[in-house]
């Protein structure tokens, strides 16, 4: 298989996005120190950020001792807990501060963003009982459906959060998730050096979030596929960028809802990488990327399906 002709694959303006991104978290990010990392990651952060919508206010707290940022707008009795990316060893609530924001204003929803610890200071499964101890102290103090949302390293929590806690959520909708999928294959093949994401990208952050210890075998907690229950799950919808070693991962876990008889969908969108929240105000695809995750998260909010599988 002949590799990828990004040139051809990306537009203008993804490009263009990808560059901007560049300027300030290079693509050998990896090589940097951790202080390092973080430090250019939040500076592209900053660059990017684009602040919020009218009418949307949001406030500091912590919720299961883990300290969280709370987004209201408009009145509603749906809460969605956000689950951030950043490979797990980078972000925070600055990192996806705007897009939680927007999420709350688009699809009428409060939106509590967890800033759960991070490696290698805090090593799996830390980071999962974080994300497990924000969300039971959220379910418990807002009354109301409960939906999860995360993209990246924030969807593998958010998933794996709502494997341990089916029948108590709404839904979920993850933006291009790491699901621990089968990487001899599919898109962990054909893209493995895609922008933006590689598979030696992966295979560094996968080192740090263990402290280098072996990764677990059947642990959903580490990574939803790993499961061997997808019965009970609530409605799912999984949105992916085609050029991105992970996108397979939406399939794979699409299929595994639906032969246990659950509601999942799952969209890979063309000429996108991975990251591209970040690119919804500078392109269109990015735009409409970004359309698809409001979009979702406004109908399970409502209780609604309006998709055919």
């Amino acid at each position: 298989m002949s590799p990828p002709d990004y040139s051809l694959l990306l537009d203008d303006e993804v490009r263009a996005y990808i560059a901007r991104g560049a300027a300030f978290y290079p693509p050998d990010a990896v090589n940097l120190t951790i202080t390092e990392q973080r430090a250019v990651y939040d500076a592209m952060c900053a660059e990017f950020h684009a602040g919020y919508p009218e009418g949307v206010v949001a406030h500091d707290e912590a919720h299961g001792s883990i300290p969280c940022r709370r987004y209201e707008g408009m009145s509603t009795t749906a809460t969605v807990i956000y689950y951030h990316g950043g490979g797990f060893v980078v972000g925070g609530l600055h990192s996806h501060d705007d897009v939680c924001s927007e999420i709350c204003a688009r699809a009428g929803v409060r939106v509590i963003s967890i800033d759960y610890r991070l490696a290698p200071e805090t090593v799996f499964p830390g980071c999962y009982e974080d994300a497990v101890a924000a969300f039971d102290a959220i379910a418990a103090a807002f009354p109301g459906s409960v939906l999860m949302v995360g993209d990246s390293a924030g969807g593998n929590l958010a998933a794996a959060v709502t494997h341990r806690a089916r029948g108590r959520v709404a839904g979920q909708v993850l933006v291009y998730p790491g699901l621990g999928g089968d990487r001899s294959t599919g898109s962990y093949v054909e893209h493995a050096n895609a922008p933006e994401l590689t598979t030696r990208d992966m295979e560094f952050y996968q080192t740090i979030r263990m402290g280098g210890a072996p990764v677990p075998v059947g642990d959903p907690r580490y990574a939803s596929l790993h499961d061997n229950d997808f019965s009970g799950l609530p409605p799912t919808v999984i949105v992916t960028a085609q050029c991105d070693p992970l996108s397979s991962d939406g399939g794979a876990y699409r299929d595994a809802i639906l032969a246990a008889g659950g509601r999942a969908v799952w969209f890979e969108e063309a000429g996108l990488v991975h990251g591209c929240l970040r690119a919804r105000h500078m392109s269109v695809r990015a735009a409409a990327f970004f359309d698809r995750v409001t979009s979702a998260v406004e109908a399970l909010a409502k209780g609604a399906w309006p998709y055919t599988s």
